[in-house]
């Protein structure tokens, strides 16, 4: 008699711990990031207004600006009053007005350079008036 349920009985067995821990959920999360030291943010934003610095020394730039009535120390004030991410936006359009090329280049980029200045305006609230 054993050796008829044997083979079935081991069987048995083997599929049984098969089954239990094939099963068996598998545990999975996600890791948090670590954050960035303040090190890095702090010369990422440092990097981002030096970029901006130099889109601002652009001829066409200070002449836009000067037409739209601000100041230095005005854009200085609010590039002071913002915050990382929007620094770091601000650097990435800079840097596309900094690209510069052939006529489509200068095109995009003037209208990159006025986007920029109606930026600065409306974070200045400042009005655009056209007679």
């Amino acid at each position: 008699m054993w050796k008829k349920l044997r083979n079935p009985a081991l069987a048995l067995a083997i599929a049984g711990w098969f089954f239990l821990f094939n099963s068996a959920p598998a545990v999975a999360g996600l890791v948090g990031s670590k954050p960035a030291s303040e090190e890095v943010l702090k010369i990422n934003r440092e990097e981002d207004i030096r970029t901006i610095q130099r889109a601002l020394e652009s001829k066409i730039v200070q002449e836009k600006l000067k037409a739209y009535g601000l100041s230095k120390e005005e854009i200085e004030k609010k590039l002071s009053e913002m915050d990382d991410q929007q620094i770091h936006t601000l650097a990435k359009a800079s840097e596309k007005v900094l690209a510069g090329g052939d006529v489509l280049g200068v095109i995009i980029a003037l209208l990159l350079i006025a986007i920029l200045v109606v930026i600065l305006l409306k974070l200045l609230d400042k009005e655009i008036i056209i007679r």
